[in-house]
């Protein structure tokens, strides 16, 4: 799974609350896409605990001992995924990173566990993938539907269950899966069958279509990284701010995601529903972080920062939301781009400046989403023989050395030509504000920024190149 998409993988050990003892974890990784990967103990914060380097033959291992119970996050080539590891537990892993979620499979103590939870895990993301379909029912059927896909899933955990020796922090990953995986299909659903243009007609779902939030805690610690959990809050503080939205908004207003009134109040549900600090202040930081990257009102930033940095208690995330506030400043359309630092396919150096010298679009792509990446460059030759006048930068965004950047140009014959990595990724992202492979910035002749776009296939997108290109 993408960084865009995380995921959960678990296993377990039976004494779940042991502090001490140890545990091993290991695998191979087939078509790796650098070299080694990297591992993030639970409530790590994004902070790494250790880099396992892949050996000739693609395989790590590593003993941790101490042990600290719980999710670790392991990480390979901008996918990652997450693995219960507890007391006495030797996980092995395989996967391909070609399809990253469907091929991996463990052996080993706990591998039956974390095997049936790969299967759940499958069935709750491909019924995210149907969302859309199954969000058009009426509200009656659609309940219906997922309420009874929860209860087999359920069933089958029992029945599992039954015939295992299970901890009780396995059980409660595994619940969680289930039912906070069916919580946030309930809380996206007026989203889309009433569309935003309709939205303020979801106060006529049925008297007890939110019953399930009478079971919601705010609060599990030992779930502050588990996607799942962490998707549903999300959806559900969304779902929270309508009300305050349209108390504020005209009889006849569409729904706007980006309002300074919807957001403002997202973030006071956060602070007043949610009393761990560290689930709190994620929360809080992508919220305001979200809104500031597309927010082009000044005075509306100034409002979300201010309420962010009176609610957050994590020094570092204040740092950032106001770096990031200020970085994004600069980036606005008639600024000139700030510089950075590339390295072309023969790893020569060149200041970002001295490649433009006419209109100029700038794209990122990254070895780990081939959909994007092969769509992307088949579109983007085709958009420099309609617009000749038009210089186009690729920017490799993989968190490796160059041999595998290299390696999927040469695999599917992409021209090296405009083709770059940045010299120092970290910063290079920070300056330029890159959270997603879909940014685009477009600038004119003098590196003075004409837009920024997320969807290269847009009609609005050709239609400013249209007239630069003119």
């Amino acid at each position: 799974m993408s960084l865009m998409l995380l995921s959960t993988l678990l296993g377990c050990k039976n004494n779940s609350q042991e502090i001490n003892g140890s545990a091993y974890f290991g695998g191979e990784i087939i078509n790796p896409t650098n070299d080694y990967v990297l591992l993030f103990s639970p409530n790590s914060q994004s902070e790494v605990s250790d880099t396992l380097f892949l050996n000739k033959d693609n395989r790590f291992f590593t003993k941790l001992d101490p042990l600290k119970s719980g999710l670790y996050t392991f990480i390979h080539g901008g996918q990652y995924q997450m693995v219960l590891l507890e007391p006495q537990d030797s996980v092995m892993l395989r996967l391909n990173t070609i399809d990253f979620d469907e091929s991996l499979v463990f052996t080993g103590t706990g591998a039956k566990k974390n095997n049936f939870l790969v299967k759940i895990f499958l069935e709750n993301e491909a019924d995210q993938s149907n969302f859309m379909n199954i969000s058009q029912l009426d509200p009656e059927r659609f309940e219906q539907y997922i309420d009874s896909t929860r209860a087999l899933r359920l069933n089958q955990l029992s029945d599992f269950s039954d015939k295992k020796e299970l901890s009780p922090k396995f059980d409660e990953i595994a619940e969680t899966s289930i039912n906070y995986s069916y919580y946030s299909t309930k809380e996206m659903y007026p989203f889309a069958y009433y569309g935003y243009r309709n939205l303020r007609n979801y106060k006529e779902l049925p008297s007890k279509f939110y019953e399930f939030r009478n079971d919601i805690d705010y609060n599990i610690s030992s779930l502050s990284d588990f996607f799942i959990y962490n998707r549903f809050l999300y959806s559900h503080f969304n779902n929270l701010a309508l009300e305050e939205f349209y108390a504020k908004a005209d009889d006849d207003a569409i729904f706007n995601k980006n309002s300074v009134i919807y957001n403002l109040e997202k973030l006071e549900l956060m602070n007043k529903r949610i009393s761990n600090d560290t689930i709190k202040n994620k929360l809080l930081k992508n919220t305001a972080r979200d809104f500031i990257a597309v927010c082009e009102d000044s005075t509306a930033v100034n409002q979300i920062v201010a309420s962010y940095l009176q609610k957050s208690t994590n020094p570092q995330d204040k740092d950032y939301i106001k770096g990031l506030s200020s970085t994004i400043n600069k980036l606005k359309p008639g600024k000139i781009i700030p510089d950075v630092q590339l390295v072309n396919y023969n790893n020569e150096e060149h200041a970002l400046s001295s490649l433009i010298n006419k209109p100029t679009v700038i794209y990122f792509w990254s070895s780990n989403l081939k959909v994007h990446y092969k769509n992307s460059h088949y579109k983007i030759r085709d958009l420099k023989k309609k617009y000749p006048n038009i210089d186009f930068i690729a920017i490799n965004l993989n968190d490796n050395n160059k041999k595998y950047w290299k390696k999927t140009l040469d695999e599917f014959r992409f021209s090296s030509d405009n083709e770059y990595q940045f010299k120092y990724p970290a910063a290079a992202k920070q300056t330029l504000v890159i959270n997603t492979v879909y940014k685009m910035i477009v600038v004119d002749k003098d590196r003075r920024i004409v837009d920024s776009y997320y969807n290269m296939f847009h009609s609005k997108f050709e239609d400013q190149l249209k007239e630069l290109n003119n």
